[in-house]
């Protein structure tokens, strides 16, 4: 009864005293103008159009130009005309997640898509641009958190907190590792956002790769490339917010978003479209801007809250790490993950290149006899990957070089550890112990000590 109440109070004051109306006069591809509206607009204000009864468009307003509001729309413009009328919301765009939302798919409106039925409403909002918690009230990075995947448990330890970028060319298989990262984690409940994703393989993820023990614990919104651009950027704030709200349970929360790329592509056609100038590669100022505040959102909480953990997948363009988006994203987040085409060619998934990836809490997030584990598996790889051509071509004569030798030996099993089907779940203290055991250091193959980590 009480939850009751407490919706329903938040229905109530969520209701207006009054309609402020404006007027379209001019309607240009995807921006609409508007007049008539007063000093009641703000950038990222919500405005309905409604063209007719049975009809409403929301919009929200992205610019202003010589007294005209500029607004853009969630949906399409069929059937708007010069004179519809636009009515302007006053209160600032909010969600109202609950935990019945676990195991639902909803889209960027956070309505449902699933066909399970209306989606619960809690009793507390949560704003969709919500401000990250203020860097000195801020607890740091607890200890590692266990992803499921040996690859990133034993090479790039991730802390509860830390936000990593995953970079990837198209078809390499990071949705893949993000469903898996979803399914296995530790992390008491997963958020997705696909955006901009295709509508074909929406269901395959769920269904495939995600599964229903993976959707169980999971709140999954999704932006499809066919919506509008407001709708794809809009999908990826709900994410956030929806995150924000178990994180302030007191929860530890894996945020996986694929891809912040489709996000700030998004970003750059509204930014143009409002009349901003175009800079690198043609995305506007505000597209660097937007990224830098969605991803701050994510991190360790204020005392007394949970964590969000960030995986953020990059899809970058021609297999290019150095274009502006990806630049963008590395200089956010605490560390990157970099698949290569390379390597999903001869057959190794995930296609993780460990040597060019970085975790940058993996020093303080195991023990120091960890630390040595990998210090000599990474040793280990790189010896072979600067023989490898001589060795292809069999120049490299077996005696002249006992490293090489042993690189020769031991790289294949190295390769194999870090070879893994989705279907296959391996803790820290597993990865760590297979992979001593494949290079010798079994003995320093210790659970993780205590200072490994803030808690």
């Amino acid at each position: 009864m009480d939850r009751l109440s407490e919706q329903a109070e938040a229905a109530i004051s969520a209701l207006p005293d009054y309609e402020v109306y404006g007027r379209v006069t001019k309607v240009l591809g995807l921006l609409v103008e508007i007049c008539g509206f007063g000093g009641d607009l703000t950038i990222g204000s919500r405005v309905h159009l409604r063209p007719g009864a049975a009809r409403d468009i929301p919009c929200e307003v992205v610019g202003f130009r010589d007294e005209h509001a500029l607004l853009m729309p969630f949906g399409t413009l069929e059937g708007i005309s010069l004179g519809c009328p636009a009515v302007i919301q006053r209160s600032r765009p909010v969600i109202m997640p609950d935990d019945r939302w676990l195991g639902r798919v909803i889209n960027g409106m956070a309505e449902p898509i699933d066909g399970k039925g209306p989606l619960q409403q809690g009793g507390h909002p949560v704003p969709l641009r919500n401000a990250p918690p203020a860097p000195h009230s801020r607890q740091r990075m607890g200890k590692q958190l266990d992803l499921g995947v040996r690859a990133v448990n034993t090479f790039l330890a991730t802390c509860k907190g830390q936000r990593m970028g995953i970079f990837s060319g198209s078809g390499v298989g990071k949705s893949v590792l993000l469903s898996m990262m979803a399914r296995y984690t530790e992390a008491e409940v997963a958020v997705i956002g696909l955006v901009g994703e295709r509508g074909r393989e929406v269901q395959e993820f769920l269904e495939d790769d995600l599964g229903p023990e993976g959707l169980k614990k999971s709140v999954v919104i999704v932006a499809t490339g066919d919506e509008p651009a407001l709708m794809r950027r809009q999908a990826a704030y709900v994410t956030l917010a929806v995150a924000e709200y178990f994180r302030d349970q007191g929860k530890q929360v894996l945020c996986l978003i694929d891809s912040v790329t489709r996000f700030a592509m998004a970003q750059r056609e509204i930014g143009l479209s409002s009349g901003e100038p175009p800079t690198s590669k043609g995305y506007p100022p505000t597209t660097f801007g937007e990224l830098a505040r969605l991803l701050e959102r994510a991190g360790p909480g204020a005392p007394g809250t949970g964590a969000i953990t960030g995986l953020f997948a990059v899809l970058v363009e021609g297999d290019d790490t150095n274009e502006p988006v990806s630049d963008a994203v590395r200089g956010i987040v605490d560390g990157h993950i970099v698949m290569e085409r390379e390597i999903a060619d001869r057959g190794r998934y995930p296609a993780i290149n460990v040597l060019k990836s970085v975790s940058r809490a993996m020093p303080r997030a195991v023990s120091e006899q960890r630390n040595n584990i990998l210090r000599r598996a990474k040793q280990i790889i790189t010896t072979y990957e600067d023989m490898a051509e001589l060795i292809r071509l069999g120049a490299y004569r077996k005696g002249s070089d006992p490293k090489v030798d042993e690189a020769i030996l031991l790289y294949p099993r190295i390769e194999e550890f870090l070879r893994q089907h989705k279907e296959e779940n391996t803790s820290i203290d597993e990865g760590f112990a297979k992979l001593a055991s494949l290079i010798g250091m079994l003995d320093d193959a210790g659970e993780t000590d205590e200072e490994g980590g803030d808690g």
